[in-house]
């Protein structure tokens, strides 16, 4: 098959290009925004109008969903193929979604119920995998350098979203206003597994809220759901930003914690800050050595399991997550990896987890097994391939 992949430097495409290479598919890639981050709607039609008019392909893919790729697939009735590994994906509000072409697949469940009678046949679920090959052929390369270096006791790599909070930016010209939302966001702290904050905004709240902060602009051709905007760019983010500083705070007071982030760390005083890992080649091999790796799903994705759950196990690291809806789906809770529910909890399983080695490793091998077995991005290309 002839596949013209449109990039822009998403962390999934060099796996999937591996993967669907491996498979024997034939890859084209088109890399301008990559590096050009202006290119604007017209220079994207451009350039996958030249190539599809150049070469006959059998689909074009991307990570995440391109409005303007949907449109010229749709008029050269060829099928556009799109996996959504993050959330908010606000291009998912576009007219666009509609296009009989598209073949748009969404890891989080409650995405796919969202969105899929905007195209019942068109749009499907489907989670996330590891990239299994590529892993065990890194962790194969470890030295004993690297054991001394990124070895740790309990670690979390990722954002602190104090850089991508727009939240930050509201005026506080409304007492009302802020003690509501304030509310809201301490009570979705204290909740793990179901998130109601686009059902707490109400019209009053939304104007007001429009006024004290700039607010996303949907473009014109979009079911312009602001309520989802607000609920999932603002206090959602403010939410996971809140979350993380607040547990990793009461984590390095109590336990020794390595952090790899490129956000404000001034608030962490106590954590042994290490800067960035390097995505392809350190990152797994921190989630490897690592006795315990955290994660904390950033609040818009709802109730599918983010990428980082399927990369530590994939790179056969122990994992201890927050609990999400659609993680008994795929693997069992104290078997393949381990939730809390709670700040408490969180912490009271980082000591029993650090005490009992044993239990620990066994749960972390079964884990990698189970993303071998089940959720190897191989087995996913597969599936979108065949679904298509």
């Amino acid at each position: 098959m002839n596949i013209l992949f449109y990039r822009y430097n998403s962390i999934c495409e060099p796996d999937i290009i591996e993967v669907l290479t491996e498979l024997n598919h034939d890859i084209t890639e088109i890399t301008e925004e990559m590096t050009n981050k202006e290119l604007s709607a017209k220079e994207q039609m451009q350039l996958v109008s030249e190539a599809l008019k150049e070469q006959r392909y059998h689909i074009v893919f991307s990570i995440n969903f391109f409005p303007v790729l949907s449109e010229v697939c749709n008029i050269f009735h060829i099928p556009y193929v799109c996996w959504i590994v993050d959330s908010p994906v606000m291009e998912l509000y576009s007219h666009s979604i509609c296009n009989s072409w598209n073949r748009i697949f969404l890891f989080d469940y409650a995405l796919y119920e969202e969105f899929h009678k905007e195209n019942p046949n068109g749009i499907f679920y489907l989670p996330l995998g590891a990239n299994c090959r590529r892993l065990d052929a890194l962790m194969k390369t470890i030295t004993e350098e690297e054991k001394k270096r990124l070895s740790a006791d309990v670690s979390f790599v990722g954002s602190l979203y104090t850089e991508k909070c727009p939240y930050n930016r509201l005026k506080e010209t409304d007492s009302y206003l802020k003690g509501y939302l304030d509310g809201i966001i301490e009570a979705q702290l204290k909740i793990y597994g179901y998130n109601f904050l686009e059902e707490c905004i109400t019209g009053e709240i939304l104007e007001k809220f429009k006024a004290a902060v700039p607010f996303y602009r949907f473009p014109e051709k979009s079911n312009q759901n602001e309520k989802a905007a607000m609920a999932h760019l603002y206090l959602g983010n403010k939410v996971t930003e809140q979350e993380r500083l607040r547990l990793l705070k009461r984590i390095s007071e109590e336990y020794q914690l390595d952090l790899y982030t490129g956000s404000d760390t001034s608030l962490l005083p106590k954590a042994n800050v290490r800067g960035l890992a390097k995505t392809t080649t350190e990152m797994p091999k921190i989630f490897h050595l690592s006795k315990i790796n955290l994660n904390f799903t950033s609040k818009p994705i709802r109730t599918g399991l983010p990428l980082r759950i399927w990369d530590i196990l994939g790179a056969g690291g122990f994992v201890l997550t927050n609990f999400q809806s659609e993680i008994p789906e795929y693997f069992e809770i104290g078997r393949d990896l381990e939730t809390y529910s709670s700040e408490e909890e969180l912490l009271q399983k980082i000591g029993y987890y650090l005490e009992h080695e044993d239990e620990r490793a066994e749960i972390a091998q079964n884990g990698y097994q189970k993303v071998k077995e089940n959720g190897s991005l191989e087995i996913r290309m597969r599936q979108i391939l065949e679904r298509i």
